[in-house]
């Protein structure tokens, strides 16, 4: 493969380059699927590929970082549903603990994480930060999208708007940074865990949420496998890359969590549907991810899968090594 060359894709305004391993492994891939963009139909065929050393799956060739936001429209779901609808004056006194249960998904965070300063990687609209603020923390985000960034400063919350490899260091350390759904999105991930490693307190946090690129889901579905959204995911972790990667960058895992979640699930079920001309079958499976229909039987299924660590989404707790 050749690292680092680009081209231009087909679209006129998207660069394409060939990157390897960022474990800095010797050269040796093996193919693993090929796909293109589920979430807004952009052209594209993307190809992941499996490093034969590390076990690493990354998108090769990827659009760089100067075009990827072409692949980030204004209407991308996580920028709209992240957007803060509760704008009630923050809570106070003995009512943060409650609100900090009532808000946050369970065992989102460590017990031992109490209110400090925090950190959103990718906080995108700012639902998050609002909800933490509102537990008691002292917040701060980061966000490369100029529209999801600017909407979470109108409801006045300290975001910067830029990526997370080129943001400078804070002025103070943070007791705990978080990111949903943000690593396997950075171009260089190894690069951001280690100045991360430099931003949190010495008993900090670290937690991070990711797909789960190692479950029965990823094997079963492929291409059609919902959290798989290429091209803008540019790695695809299971637990142990990325526990990996993360002892690399002077972190050790305190513990893994599997989110009790079919939202996986279902809609892999529903792109499967589609694919083979069932829009009928598409729609319900859809629905029933997005909670319209069969919402009892969609947590119960979430919940067990959860138990059985197959349903395509995990949390980990972090703290420097």
């Amino acid at each position: 493969m050749d690292t680092g060359a680009s081209l231009l894709d087909r679209t006129g305004s998207v660069v394409l380059e060939g990157v390897a391993c960022p474990m800095g492994c010797p050269r040796g891939d093996e193919a693993v699927l090929t796909g293109h963009d589920r979430l807004h139909g952009l052209p594209g065929r993307f190809t992941v590929v499996r490093c034969n050393t590390c076990k690493l799956m990354r998108t090769t060739p990827r659009p760089d970082a100067a075009t990827m936001g072409y692949y980030y429209p204004d209407d991308y779901q996580p920028y709209s549903q992240t957007r803060i609808k509760d704008k009630a004056p923050r809570k106070s006194g003995a009512k943060r603990r409650r609100v900090l249960r009532d808000r946050v998904k369970p065992n989102a965070l460590p017990p031992a994480a109490t209110p400090g300063r925090l950190l959103e990687l990718g906080c995108a609209s700012g639902n998050f930060l609002h909800r933490m603020a509102r537990a008691g923390w002292e917040v701060e985000g980061i966000e490369p999208s100029a529209h999801a960034a600017h909407q979470a400063m109108e409801a006045g919350y300290k975001v910067r708007n830029v990526s997370l490899e080129a943001a400078g260091d804070p002025q103070l350390p943070f007791d705990l940074i978080v990111g949903w759904m943000v690593l396997e999105h950075l171009h260089q991930p190894l690069d951001v865990l280690q100045k991360l490693r430099s931003w949190v307190r010495p008993d900090g946090w670290l937690v991070l949420s990711v797909p789960d690129a190692g479950g029965l889901e990823f094997r079963l579905f492929g291409d059609r496998w919902y959290a798989l959204q290429l091209p803008t995911h540019l790695h695809h972790f299971s637990p142990e890359t990325l526990t990996r990667m993360l002892t690399a960058a002077g972190w050790a895992v305190d513990r893994t969590l599997w989110h009790g979640s079919a939202t996986n699930t279902l809609m892999s079920l529903s792109y499967l549907a589609s694919d083979r001309g069932f829009s009928r079958a598409a729609d319900f499976f859809r629905d029933a991810a997005e909670r319209r229909r069969l919402r009892a039987t969609g947590k119960a299924l979430g919940i067990l899968l959860g138990l059985l660590r197959q349903s395509g989404r995990i949390t980990v707790w972090a703290r420097p090594s």
